[in-house]
């Protein structure tokens, strides 16, 4: 997943809400109590995260909305000419307080939810929005800085400084600064209820993952899985008061095992299904009304801004531009892997007739089967090689490989800064001329507060304070498969990818030098770069070497089980780019409709649209609509596709490496650094793929990668 981050409020979504002075008022009472009221005295300026509660973050972040109210009464009654410093400066200043408390409480939000934190994050979610309501549409306001938009051409400014200000200028626009003030009220209204429904659905997905389960009363019917994944399956079925039985939930790395190695085809079928249907299952946690809702008043929101779409809208600040840009992209990958995918099933029936099974394949075969195939074709067993991928290995590799393309080294800390969670660590980074570059935390396994998935998130984002570079604070966030009884927390290939891919996220945060918060964002689909183009290293053999040892005997990899790997790598992405490219066109499709029709089943809608589109039945998307938070839950709205789009540029990029005959090639790293990981969204996205490159990606690569062409 990408980069998360705590949002600001310019720019964000934004609702309207009433009495937020009378809280603030109470907040003040008790200053000296709230550690982030004060300056942090720990190192490197950690917050004390041991220290605060609910109550706390309420009161910080409370206090931060009056104190920006203040700064903008203070911007707008200044009676000098509006300047970029006493006008755009003075604007992103006046949310530092508000975004301290903010940049803390959400990544603990979703990493450590509790119900006092979700409480919370409702009420907190209209009171931001009514900020963010009220700076774009203050009339005073947006007068000066269109003053200073107005003024660009001769005002002076350095490049940074220019973006700065056409970033706000449009922020505003876009966020209905030109609208008649009866137009600005409905956009309140819709983005009340936008933001609400968002947080709902979120809320119901994160209840539906950890909270469904599917419970086994017999060992026998567990035949297949390993003796850690039955271990785990025991160990949360006694946390559920059900001691001597076996329980899964929704969380991958507990369900996931049972799809792909489990024997017993009705258990598979229990767990497919009830993955699938989160979020539709007719209980208090179903989101089928919530999601229909939000397609209907976000196209209601893109033709008040005077769009025909919300893709249109949406995609109006990313490369991509139009939706045509993006269907055109999904088209030519999609009849290839349709293609390859049908393939694969021939291979899954094959395997099925072994087992005397002369039906049809369903989806809680495909991954079962498929891994038998691929053993029978490659003989390659992902088990054994899982054996070598030790979670504290892995990680040694993620940062060799950081090391080695741009001077990175890595220093624990164990006991001088506070802790969020019991299992997280913490390191400072250190930069080639030995200056520290950011602090880094890793949350790699799952418990019961933590959304699903895998994402990249800050405590603190870099910045400058008087003339200094402030380091950002980094935390990786991800559910890999934990220790088991009698072994390490041994890794999938899925899940090392994806321990590089977040780090390729926590490099892009490390490296970023901008002087202003409001550039620091590339486009939402160039931000998949840095993370997928770091994936490309996880498996060399030269990375290998460093991480990829046995559990037991600490012997390296052998080279006859690498080559099997490489030999099978590909095999299964007929599949996996199905249910990528399924999720994405649905994403799109209901976010392209014109008008949206009475009593929309958005999962009806799913299926026809797929149907038409001949994807075998067997294959869902990877995220279907009630449990696709990426779009529901806001932040890839429209936007699925990013991860595809950047994709071509991560291949393509890759390519640039390998040309030169040494995956660590020293000026194509710098290259990167400089022109992708350093720059923040000074430049748009293609301009800094083409000042990295060199020229316009192409998609071949990916292509190629993927096993689609030869």
């Amino acid at each position: 997943m990408t980069a998360l981050v705590a949002m600001s409020v310019f720019g964000s979504t934004v609702c309207k809400a009433e009495g937020t002075e009378g809280n603030v008022a109470k907040a003040n009472e008790a200053v000296s109590k709230n550690c982030l009221l004060k300056k942090s005295t720990n190192k490197h300026g950690i917050e004390s995260f041991d220290k605060l509660t609910a109550a706390d973050y309420r009161e910080a972040a409370l206090l931060g909305i009056e104190k920006q109210k203040e700064a903008i009464k203070a911007i707008t009654s200044n009676p000098a000419a509006p300047t970029f410093e006493n006008t755009i400066v003075a604007l992103e200043n006046s949310e530092k307080q508000l975004m301290r408390a903010l940049e803390t409480f959400y990544p603990l939000e979703s990493s450590n939810s509790s119900q006092e934190y979700r409480d919370l994050d409702k009420e907190l979610s209209p009171l931001l929005s009514s900020v963010n309501d009220d700076i774009v549409m203050n009339p005073l306001l947006f007068k000066r800085v269109k003053a200073v938009y107005d003024g660009l051409a001769s005002s002076g400014l350095d490049k940074e400084q220019k973006k700065l200000v056409k970033n706000i200028y449009k922020n505003f626009v876009q966020n209905g600064a030109n609208l008649p003030a009866a137009d600005q009220e409905k956009l309140r209204k819709l983005n009340t209820e936008i933001s609400m429904l968002q947080l709902q659905f979120s809320q119901n997905l994160l209840h539906e993952t950890n909270n469904t389960f599917v419970t086994v009363d017999k060992l026998s019917d567990l035949e297949g899985l390993s003796q850690a994944d039955i271990d785990r399956a025991a160990a949360m079925a006694e946390q559920q008061g059900q001691k001597g039985k076996w329980m899964f939930n929704m969380q991958r790395t507990s369900c996931n095992p049972v799809l792909q190695y489990c024997k017993n085809r009705e258990l598979r079928k229990k767990v497919y299904l009830a993955y699938c249907n989160r979020g539709s299952q007719g209980n208090n946690y179903d989101s089928r009304e919530i999601c229909a809702k939000l397609v209907k008043l976000r196209l209601e929101r893109a033709k008040l801004m005077g769009f025909k779409d919300a893709a249109s809208q949406i995609l109006d600040n990313r490369m991509a531009k139009k939706p045509e840009n993006v269907y055109k992209l999904l088209d030519q990958i999609w009849t290839p892997a349709v293609a390859k995918a049908k393939e694969e099933l021939e291979d899954i029936r094959i395997e099925m007739k072994k087992d005397g099974l002369n039906c049809e394949p369903e989806g809680w075969d495909y991954r079962f089967y498929s891994e038998r195939a691929r053993k029978a074709k490659f003989n390659f067993d992902e088990t054994v090689l899982s054996e070598y991928l030790e979670i504290n290995n892995v990680l040694k590799g993620v940062f060799y490989v950081a090391g080695r393309l741009y001077g990175l080294t890595f220093k624990e800390i164990t006991t001088e800064v506070p802790a969020y969670e019991p299992t997280a660590q913490a390191w400072e980074v250190y930069d080639r001329n030995n200056s520290l570059l950011a602090i880094f935390y890793s949350d790699y396994y799952p418990r019961g507060g933590k959304r699903a998935g895998a994402w990249c998130t800050t405590f603190r984002s870099q910045t400058y304070e008087n003339g200094k570079r402030v380091e950002p604070v980094v935390v990786n966030v991800c559910s890999m498969t934990p220790a088991s009884a009698d072994r390490p927390a041994l890794q999938s290939i899925d899940n090392v990818q994806t321990m590089f891919h977040e780090f390729g996220h926590a490099l892009h945060a490390f490296m970023q030098n901008t002087h202003y918060t409001g550039v620091g964002n590339v486009e939402r689909d160039f931000v998949e770069l840095p993370s997928q183009i770091n994936e490309h290293w996880a498996f060399e053999p030269e990375v290998l070497a460093i991480y990829a040892k046995h559990y037991k005997t600490g012997e390296a990899l052998p080279k006859e089980l690498l080559e099997k790997y490489n030999a099978a790598s590909r095999y299964g992405q007929g599949f996996a780019t199905v249910e990528y490219l399924a999720a994405s066109y649905v994403d799109m499709d209901l976010h392209v409709l014109t008008e949206v029709p009475e009593g929309l089943d958005v999962m009806k809608f799913e299926e026809k649209k797929l149907a038409q589109r001949g994807i075998p039945r067997q294959i869902q998307p990877r995220y279907r609509v009630t449990n696709f938070s990426h779009t529901m839950g806001g932040g890839y709205t429209a936007g699925y596709y990013s991860y595809i789009w950047a994709e071509v540029l991560d291949a393509d990029g890759f390519e640039a490496f390998k040309e030169t005959g040494d995956i660590f090639n020293q000026n194509v790293a710098e290259r990167f650094r400089k022109y992708v990981l350093t720059p923040g969204g000074i430049d748009d996205g293609m301009t800094m793929y083409r000042n990295f490159r060199g020229a316009e990606p192409k998609i071949d690569a990916l292509l190629r990668n993927r096993g689609l062409i030869n």
